[in-house]
C-alpha cells in the first residue's frame, strides 16, 4: 500500500478548491465574452461597447486571480475590442 503524506492530501484539497474557483471565474468571463460577440453579431453598437467594458474588467480580474495568463487576457481583450471598433466604424 502506498504511503500517503498529509501534505499530499492537503495539496489535493487545495487544488480542488482552486479548480472550482478558477472554473467559476472562467464561466463568468465566457458568459460576458459571449454577450459581446452576440451584440456584435446583431450589430448593436451600444450594447457591444457596454458588454466589452464588462468583459474587459472580468478578464482583468481573472488575471489578478491567476485563472488566466496576462498575455492571453491581453490578446482576448484586443480581439474583442477590434470587433467592436470595426462594428462601430462600419455603421458611422
Amino acid at each position: 500500500m502506498p504511503v500517503i503524506h498529509k501534505s499530499t492530501i492537503r495539496r489535493a484539497r487545495q487544488a480542488d478548491r482552486r479548480h472550482e474557483r478558477n472554473r467559476a471565474t472562467m464561466n463568468t468571463v465566457k458568459t460576458l465574452v459571449k454577450k459581446v460577440q452576440t451584440a456584435v453579431a446583431d450589430k448593436k453598437v451600444d450594447d457591444a461597447k457596454t458588454f466589452l467594458r464588462e468583459a474587459a474588467t472580468a478578464i482583468g480580474k481573472a488575471v489578478s486571480k491567476g485563472a488566466v495568463k496576462r498575455n492571453t487576457a491581453s490578446r482576448r481583450i484586443s480581439r474583442l475590442t477590434l470587433r467592436v471598433n470595426a462594428l462601430s466604424g462600419s455603421l458611422s
